[in-house]
Order: C-alpha cells, then sequence, then structure tokens
C-alpha cells in the first residue's frame, strides 16, 4: 500500500487530470505523461512498481492492476 501512496504523490506532482487512472485486465493505468516526469522521479516509480507504456504515452503498473 505504501509504495502506491508514494507512487500517486510524485504522479499529483505533475498533472491532475479529471481522471488520472483506469484499469484493463491486470494493468493500472496512470495517465501522466511521461515526458513531463523526471527521470529521477521516473527511477523511483519503477522501484514503486510503474513503469512507462511508451506507445500509450502513460504509466502501467501490473503490481497494482486487478480488473
Amino acid at each position: 500500500m505504501e509504495d502506491l501512496i508514494r507512487a500517486l504523490q510524485i504522479f499529483a506532482k505533475y498533472d491532475n487530470p479529471a481522471f488520472p487512472t483506469s484499469c484493463e485486465h491486470d494493468v493500472l493505468y496512470v495517465h501522466i505523461d511521461p515526458a513531463l516526469v523526471s527521470d529521477d522521479d521516473k527511477c523511483d516509480l519503477t522501484v514503486y512498481g510503474f513503469d512507462i507504456d511508451h506507445p500509450l504515452g502513460n504509466f502501467y503498473s501490473t503490481r497494482f492492476g486487478s480488473a
């Protein structure tokens, strides 16, 4: 739980979309543009379970996603 909270706190620094997340089969997506996120925060997000989905231009986690 703490890793998810830390990751969401990082995402909150970069944007505040009306609909910040979505889920598909066991994947949680966070709709924040990776180009906005610092390299240091990207590294931290990887540790917390989030990776970049380059084709979609957002972040995803299979650790926290469940559908």
